[in-house]
């Protein structure tokens, strides 16, 4: 009588199970926050999701953050195999005078001296020396003009709405010497969303992990043993050791400037959780731009994110009661079969929230009968429909075209040969009797 009801439960396409879990909401000015910044924005770097945003979509200046989308193309130029890392440059007027100008934030470079790319790479990563942001231009575009073009090309690849970037190194084109790239002027800015910074920070991360080796470090000897021997200390002070410690921080720029205040870029991993949080123009008490008002408000971001969010899987326990995970199966041999998936789908749960999703299971409409029985013959390991988590609340990501699907495949198990003509012959008529008496 038990699988007479179970089959009558099959009479549509969809078999629906509802477990009432809980799951985060996007947070926008949430109360418990403190942020005091032109804008500011935490995203799970998993996901991509919004967790916290105050003016994301407000383009602002970013200062030596522009240095990401540089590090980007660089790492990119690599990978294709158009420069390597043991390449040499040789530096040009432009670069020497730049990376020796009093003021700005550098590695000193020579005159007419060769520089391997990853000198300047790490120079640029570490130091956020402007020099070698600009030599590293010259040496995957020719010139900082047609570097700049590639910024915005790429900007507009990845998905951003909100930037303009006239330069490599984050400086104003107003302290550039007069030596600006060409197609922009002189009182120009890099100027980009904290949603779209985040979305740069997202890329760089999945797209080239090894980025974090570098930004991670707290500081690196540039050219040990040479007369140009220097200390390089990164400026990120989240990192171990640095007044405003983090834990879990690696990653990735801060910018400085007095058009754009004080910015941060951070990332930080926990248990295998990470987040991306992003600081524009930091005040402190009394509306000033603050240094350290950059780290403090990013710490305040992560801590929301690890300490009020949870991470919760969904698996088949969520959908039903039948912990044996069978499905009945009206026309085969064995009349059920054994469902399973690959991988429960793990979700950062905001703590406080409850009852708000609905978890179900949903057959492949080519693997059921007209009356929405499962039907045989299924195959061992065939898939036969999928584990779906709807939120049943609007959430927001740093970027449209990549929303991630939270719906996990169920397969089957064993396999189920059809039964005989006979034996369902045989069935049926049971049935009407039973129904009959």
């Amino acid at each position: 009588m038990k699988k007479k009801t179970v089959k009558q439960s099959l009479a549509v396409l969809m078999i629906s199970f509802m477990a009432m879990t809980p799951f985060q909401q996007t947070a926008h000015g949430k109360s418990t926050l403190e942020i005091n910044a032109d804008a500011a924005i935490l995203v799970e770097a998993d996901t991509g999701k919004i967790v916290y945003s105050e003016h994301e979509d407000e383009p602002l200046g970013i200062a030596s953050m522009t240095k990401m989308m540089t590090e980007y193309l660089v790492l990119e130029a690599i990978e294709k195999g158009k420069i390597d890392w043991d390449q040499t440059y040789k530096v040009s007027d432009k670069v020497y005078q730049l990376a020796n100008a009093p003021g700005l934030s550098n590695v000193p470079l020579r005159a007419d001296e060769e520089y391997t790319v990853r000198e300047l790479y790490d120079a640029m990563v570490i130091k956020s020396g402007n020099g070698a942001a600009i030599a590293l231009s010259e040496v995957v575009a020719g010139s900082e003009g047609k570097f700049v073009k590639m910024m915005n090309a790429k900007a507009k690849e990845l998905g951003f709405e909100h930037y303009h970037f006239v330069n490599s190194s984050g400086l104003s084109n107003y302290d550039m010497l007069g030596m600006y790239p060409e197609g922009t002027g002189v009182n120009d800015e890099n100027m980009v969303s904290a949603e779209d910074m985040a979305t740069l920070a997202y890329y760089l991360i999945h797209d080239f992990p090894e980025v974090l080796e570098t930004s991670s470090l707290t500081s690196k000897v540039f050219r040990p043993g040479t007369s140009e021997e220097l200390v390089m200390k990164n400026t990120n002070g989240l990192l171990k050791g640095k007044s405003y410690h983090y834990k879990g921080a690696d990653g990735l720029k801060t910018g400085t400037t007095p058009f754009a205040g004080s910015t941060f870029t951070g990332t930080a991993e926990r248990n295998g959780v990470r987040y991306i949080s992003v600081i524009l123009d930091a005040k402190d008490e009394y509306n000033q731009p603050s240094s350290a008002e950059r780290f403090i408000q990013s710490r305040e971001l992560l801590d929301y994110g690890f300490k009020q969010f949870e991470t919760v899987t969904y698996g088949l326990d969520n959908v039903e009661t039948n912990k044996e995970h069978t499905l009945p199966v009206p026309n085969g041999k064995e009349q059920e079969v054994t469902i399973k998936i690959k991988k429960p789908l793990s979700l950062r749960v905001l703590k406080q929230d409850e009852d708000k999703v609905k978890t179900t299971l949903t057959l492949d409409k080519e693997k059921v009968n007209e009356d929405g029985s499962l039907q045989a013959p299924i195959e061992k390991g065939e898939k036969i429909g999928e584990l779906v988590v709807d939120t049943q609340e609007k959430t927001e990501y740093i970027f449209d075209k990549k929303v991630p699907s939270f719906t996990v495949d169920v397969y089957a198990s064993e396999s189920v040969k059809k039964a005989s003509w006979l034996v369902r012959s045989a069935r049926s008529i049971q049935d009407f009797l039973g129904d009959l008496f």
